[in-house]
């Protein structure tokens, strides 16, 4: 039934159009041959014959051309271009029949007569076509104009239109869009042309004078000074939409607790997200995990980088994990010789094979093997059988709580394992090593961290010694979204209705995105030159406290009111800060502004050897506190969390972050 009615809708709409043309033609001819008549001496009948004919014959070339099929609201160029050849086709068969009738000594119309006709006609059939766009384009503002174009509408062909998108419009999300500049402009348009889009925009908010009071695209432009939350319900905003790519970090962090303070959900359209093609394209998205923390995504990939995998061997221990599949997906793209992911956790691994089969095909040349890092004999076999030129080392355990308790397991498996590996990378002439580090190794204050270190002072060393192998380390802070990040556990706790726990409300931490801890990783071991311990600059510090408070706002509720945050107390190992990891007076600076290499000396072969048996010992006892107190000797800036957190109210990150927050 509703296919019935949908084809009559389109018969009729057919018919309605045709039915103007008719008129624009013969409307016309009676104007060209009547009223213009001149010296010429043609009767009624002639002038009924010529148009019923030229009505015949325009009408049987469109309808070839299929111009009655075009739904024109929504006609682009070539459906004008299409109009103009049927049109130039009905005129040259006319004129044919015209020298037909001529020959035979029949009353005929003038050449310049009958091309002035159909020239005006097809003028005519343009202009009320490029009309019923524009009043189809307009009907939906909110404007004199737009009231009197859907009045049009309804009188001369698409009551059911605009009644079936009238239902569509009270349907639709009423959106502010912030920024009246070029971005903020398409995005009006292009809702405001979309039949099927799930927002509506109402009004424009900007800052310029010589925007402010005056309308753009039929909206009207308000000042962002006299903006309040009863501004926006008198025309019943319902959400805010950011359109402000330029926008600094600070001036978008005030906007989103500006318009979060009115009671608006606030939404982003700010830079290209979507790509399709090979070209970007603008999307309309919530604010997600990156926005929250108020600084733009770091991009430190090039050319450089890009051609320096190209055609290697490259193994990636710790492939399935956050930044291990991160990696193995931005080594895809540099055309390796052969990807090989290994991993202990085999979930994991096949999950980022899958992806990157599929992605791929068998243009990538990929190797799967499940194994720990701590399996010597096993590592070895995959050396020998795969000759990689370069081993990116992400393979460790990472949980600060869970490594507390488990000290022999985090010794054997973070320090030794890197061992094994950097050990038969020598062996087996590997050209680059480069082991992936964390900000917790600076100073450490939990196993995990110390480990870490000691991870370092082992690249560092045997790049003292090799031969062959080129060692390196890269240092950065938290990942976002990855396994055991606080903004999954956010996400959870939120979901189900709070509270939102955090360790304590004065600490702050340093963040990045995979993609860009993935990228820093491989753009500094394709610089290394020996040795290196690279740390990449972060940027601010951020108050976990805030970043709980506005995930809570982004989800639509208010903080403390709808979902309580509450302390549960620093864990094991835990500290209130992580120390800044760019002194620009103690680094050296890299090609890259945004990276940077630690002035570290590093300890003897002998010393560490040293070092390494103490911790060996320890974990062959298996008793975790002798080997914390061995990794206490190992790493002599191990420190106690408790006393670098009595202090840490004085220090400078602290500081940063609490001036950072209160601008």
């Amino acid at each position: 039934m509703k296919n019935k009615s949908e084809t009559a809708k389109k018969f009729n709409r057919q018919w309605i159009i045709w039915l103007f043309d008719l008129v624009i033609f013969s409307f016309v001819s009676f104007v060209m041959l009547v009223v213009y008549n001149g010296s010429l001496n043609f009767n009624y009948r002639f002038i009924f014959s010529y148009c019923a004919f030229g009505i015949v014959v325009l009408t049987v070339s469109r309808l070839l051309m299929k111009i009655y099929k075009q739904i024109w609201r929504f006609g682009g160029i070539q459906c004008y271009i299409r109009l103009l050849i049927s049109d130039a086709i009905a005129f040259l068969v006319f004129l044919s029949a015209n020298i037909v009738v001529y020959v035979l000594k029949i009353d005929t119309v003038p050449f310049p007569r009958m091309l002035a006709i159909f020239s005006t006609t097809l003028l005519g059939s343009l202009a009320i076509r490029m009309f019923y766009r524009y009043a189809y384009k307009c009907h939906k503002r909110q404007s004199r104009t737009g009231k009197l174009m859907q009045t049009i509408l309804k009188l001369v062909a698409a009551r059911h239109i605009i009644d079936e998108e009238n239902i569509l419009e009270n349907n639709k999300i009423r959106i502010a869009i912030v920024g009246a500049g070029n971005v903020g402009v398409c995005l009006a348009e292009e809702l405001l042309g979309s039949k099927y889009s799930s927002y509506t925009p109402v009004c424009f908010i900007d800052t310029s004078k010589d925007k402010i009071g005056h309308q753009i695209v039929g909206l009207n432009v308000l000042s962002e000074a006299r903006i309040t939350a009863d501004v926006l319900n008198d025309h019943k905003v319902q959400e805010v939409v950011l359109a402000l790519p330029g926008n600094d970090d600070e001036k978008r962090k005030t906007l989103y607790a500006m318009y979060t303070g009115l009671g608006f959900k606030v939404k982003s359209y700010d830079y290209p997200t979507v790509q399709t093609a090979g070209t970007q394209k603008r999307q309309l998205r919530e604010f997600d995990i990156e926005d929250l923390l108020f600084r733009s995504p770091l991009d430190v990939t090039n050319e450089k980088t890009a051609a320096f995998y190209k055609g290697k061997t490259i193994l990636i221990t710790g492939g399935g994990g956050s930044i291990g599949s991160e990696l193995c997906r931005q080594i895809a793209k540099m055309s390796p010789q052969k990807l090989i992911i290994l991993d202990v956790y085999e979930n994991g691994a096949y999950d980022i094979q899958q992806e990157l089969r599929i992605a791929y095909g068998p243009s990538l040349n990929l190797c799967v093997e499940i194994l720990s890092v701590c399996n010597r004999q096993a590592l070895e076999k995959v050396f020998n059988e795969h000759r990689p030129q370069v081993v990116i080392h992400a393979a460790a355990h990472k949980h600060v709580p869970l490594m507390e308790k488990n000290c022999c397991e985090a010794i054997e498996n973070n320090v030794f394992g890197t061992l094994n590996t950097v050990e038969l990378s020598e062996k087996y002439k590997v050209e680059r090593f480069m082991m992936v580090s964390t900000d917790k190794a600076v100073n450490p204050t939990n196993v995990m961290g110390a480990t870490k270190r000691m991870c370092e002072l082992i690249v560092q060393s045997h790049s003292t010694t090799s031969s062959y192998t080129t060692y390196s380390a890269t240092r950065f802070g938290n990942v976002l979204g990855s396994a055991g990040s606080v903004i999954p556990l956010f996400k959870k706790q939120i979901s189900n209705g709070g509270p939102v726990t955090l360790t304590d409300k004065r600490i702050i931490r340093y963040f990045m995105t995979i993609p860009e801890a993935s990228q820093l990783v491989l753009q500094s071991a394709a610089m290394a030159r020996n040795g290196e311990l690279f740390v990449l600059d972060m940027g601010r510090p951020v108050k976990i406290l805030e970043l709980a408070e506005n995930m809570i706002k982004l989800s639509g509720y208010e903080p403390y009111k709808d979902i309580d945050i509450i302390e549960t107390g620093l864990r094991p190992g835990e500290k209130l800060y992580e120390e800044l990891l760019v002194k620009t007076e103690e680094l050296d600076k890299t090609e890259n502004s945004l990276i940077f290499i630690e002035r570290d000396e590093p300890i003897s072969n002998a010393e560490l050897n040293k070092r390494l048996a103490m911790l060996s010992h320890a974990i062959d006892i298996g008793d975790d506190t002798a080997a914390k107190e061995a990794l206490h000797k190992a790493v002599p800036s191990f420190k106690n969390p408790d006393v670098v957190n009595a202090t840490a109210m004085e220090t400078k990150e602290i500081k940063m972050a609490e001036a950072f927050c209160s601008d």
